[in-house]
């Protein structure tokens, strides 16, 4: 009896040892990666779906709202770097909330400069409170070199569409701005890149849009319902599989 209980132990710790020394999928971005999974949902809170999450944990860190800028300012960045070991993924996306004029109004306080150079401005927030803001792609290059620091794996991902279309019945692409300076980093840094932005737009093209707005976007023309979101889920399942990512052996 001893015998056989002390074998039921071992397999207990062996176990919960495996799951805890699982590694981790990090997600950063905005709420088109996190939503509130009410009306709205994002795809990294489906990611999971489509894994072995005995094998591989999903950590979605992305918040509804967030720029590449507030996202380190509110120390959400720090937030995750404390969590983050070596093996380690790191998934990336942002886009949709980084194009307004950078500044300290309401309508300025989460953009950036645009492109991907090194080029900066200082705002003065008063109270002696400075701000040093910097490119979309500067930012990205920042949380990718950090990551590399720490022995953890960063991809980068093109924005997922929105629901809006050009006059030839196509979804407008992000490939002249965010998703082309997403790919041009990943390409400095030699990291993957997913084009999640043409994945899935290659898809609603299929559609057409009066489908894919009666099935995918309930609001307004950026935000997704849970059928969106696993869509843009399998789309980055789709592009793993395409670029023959390590990650896809975890994959179901």
């Amino acid at each position: 009896m001893i015998k056989q209980l002390t074998i039921v132990l071992l397999g207990i710790c062996l176990f919960s040892f495996g799951i805890q020394d699982r590694p981790t999928i990090y997600l950063i971005g905005d709420s088109t990666v996190r939503n509130s999974n009410q009306e709205y949902w994002g795809w990294g809170s489906l990611l999971g779906a489509f894994l072995d999450t005995t094998q591989v944990a999903v950590a979605n860190h992305a918040m509804a709202g967030r720029s590449t800028r507030t996202f380190r300012k509110e120390g959400r960045w720090d937030r995750v770097k404390e969590k983050m070991k070596p093996g380690d993924y790191l998934l990336i996306q942002f886009g949709h909330n980084e194009g307004s004029k950078p500044d300290t109004t309401r309508q300025g306080y989460r953009g950036v400069l645009r492109g991907i150079g090194q080029d900066s401005i200082a705002l003065d927030w008063g109270n002696g409170e400075m701000e040093i803001v910097h490119t979309y792609g500067e930012n990205l290059r920042r949380f990718v070199q950090e990551a590399k620091q720490m022995g953890a794996y960063p991809v980068l991902l093109s924005m997922i569409p929105r629901n809006q279309w050009d006059e030839q019945g196509h979804v407008k692409r992000a490939n002249q701005d965010f998703g082309l300076w997403a790919r041009q980093i990943a390409e400095e840094e030699q990291i993957p890149f997913i084009d999640l932005n043409e994945i899935t737009a290659k898809k609603y093209d299929k559609m057409g849009s009066e489908q894919v707005k009666a099935k995918y976007f309930p609001g307004d023309h950026t935000h997704t319902n849970y059928h969106g979101a696993m869509e843009n889920a399998a789309s980055v399942i789709e592009g793993l599989k395409n670029i023959q990512h390590p990650l896809v052996k975890y994959i179901k």
